[in-house]
């Protein structure tokens, strides 16, 4: 049996997530099978979209244990350690919990591999969610999210047949995969959709509603939509918002106004789920989701977010000025090669009254110099790495750290340490 960082670094061998991807469920279900299709086990919620799927899952699943019931959450990417992807009633699994729910897995699939029923090794992320699926029914929860980790109808996840499902903000993101049109991109995210099983929809582009919906209807799915809800005496503040709907009132600790869209559909889906008004509020009072608009350091004043796609981008410059008008604003940015940071980094720049360009520290990073084509009108600086980025801090009231989760997760381990 390997160990836990022999397993790490197998998972890694295995390629990069997103290139890696092989999407199709028939080898996922072959491995099910002889794992005895734990997919199956207990209440599931079934979570796509593009931005605020992985918040909404968190916010589902703190309502789901605060109503008592034992709950798994499976969300991507990580930002420190792959346990923290399978969580149950909001702690990571250990370490040997993962290593022991490998090994299961991996020789599942030699053994297919051997008899020539399985053609080739699961990938990182199949083999990750093939994981959460054992954990999961071994550990007996009673209930699980799962948040898709690319489009959703042929995404890893979409083996499951879950109670409800839920699609959160579609918008641009890997349109390489998923299709260069929201049409096309929302068919993806709706093909987790399930034949009479509710779906709760989420304020959507009119073009992305529109295909949903229209799936809905054919598989005659009860549809609630966030758009109906009308939240009264709602207030923002930095670190979150609170408001109310009729007898609930809601205080969300997640920072931002997505966020608040994003808790009106977790309240959908949790009453959906038949978690009464109380525990609703309880456990989204109390849910936690690192790296998005988090602050982790007062002195200098820093705040990360992984804004890795343009609505991503969007909700951060929404943030900085609804919160920071009239305040000097640092922006330390870093991205990877296979995005496309066109959109992110027109909608962010120029928000910036000092910018550092940087990179993760990781082979598949853009070099800082590749963005300076954006930066004509602006001073900037170039720091190769994140720490000696974070040392040219200068002249601002505070610092956004953005552009790739990667970053994000290197940022939190540097300052939180």
């Amino acid at each position: 049996m390997m160990n836990y960082f022999d397993s790490v670094e197998f998972l890694y061998a295995l390629g990069n997530e997103m290139r890696g991807a092989k999407l199709g469920l028939e080898p996922m279900q072959t491995v099910l099978d002889a794992l005895g299709n734990p997919q199956r086990h207990g209440r599931i919620v079934h979570v796509a979209g593009t931005n605020g799927k992985g918040s909404t899952s968190a916010m589902i699943a703190s309502g789901l244990k605060a109503r008592g019931l034992r709950t798994g959450l499976y969300t991507s990417p990580h930002l420190h350690q792959p346990t923290e992807r399978i969580r149950i009633d909001g702690k990571p699994v250990s370490s040997a919990e993962f290593a022991a729910a490998f090994d299961v897995v991996h020789r599942a699939a030699d053994r297919l591999i051997d008899a020539g029923i399985l053609a080739v090794h699961p990938s990182y992320f199949e083999m990750v969610t093939l994981m959460a699926f054992h954990i999961f029914r071994d550990a007996g929860v009673d209930a699980a999210v799962y948040e898709v980790g690319l489009g959703g109808r042929l995404d890893a996840t979409n083996v499951v047949m879950p109670e409800l499902t839920v699609i959160t903000p579609v918008d641009y993101d890997h349109e390489q995969f998923l299709g260069a049109s929201i049409e096309l991109i929302a068919g993806e995210k709706a093909g987790i959709l399930k034949a009479t099983r509710p779906v709760v929809i989420a304020e959507q582009q009119d073009a992305a509603l529109a295909v949903i919906e229209r799936r809905a209807r054919e598989l005659e799915c009860p549809i609630q939509r966030t758009s109906e809800l009308r939240p009264s005496n709602v207030a923002m503040h930095e670190l979150g918002c609170r408001y109310e709907l009729g007898s609930l009132a809601v205080e969300c600790p997640l920072a931002g106004e997505h966020q608040l869209r994003n808790s009106l559909t977790a309240v959908l889906a949790l009453r959906q789920m038949g978690v009464g008004d109380a525990d609703i509020a309880s456990g989204i009072s109390c849910v936690r989701w690192p790296g998005r608009l988090e602050q982790v350091c007062d002195s200098p004043r820093i705040i990360l977010d992984g804004a890795h796609n343009p609505a991503g981008a969007r909700a951060l410059a929404s943030y900085i000025r609804r919160f920071f008008s009239g305040k000097r604003v640092g922006l330390i940015f870093g991205a990877m090669r296979d995005k496309s940071i066109d959109e992110i980094v027109t909608t962010l720049f120029s928000l910036a009254d000092q910018l550092i360009l940087t990179a993760p520290d990781m082979p598949r990073a853009l070099r800082p110099e590749a963005m300076l084509d954006f930066t004509a009108s602006k001073d900037v600086l170039i720091r190769r790495r994140l720490p000696e980025a974070i040392e040219a801090i200068e002249g601002v009231d505070v610092t956004f750290i953005t552009g790739s989760l990667y970053l994000v997760g290197e940022a939190r381990s540097l300052l939180l340490q």
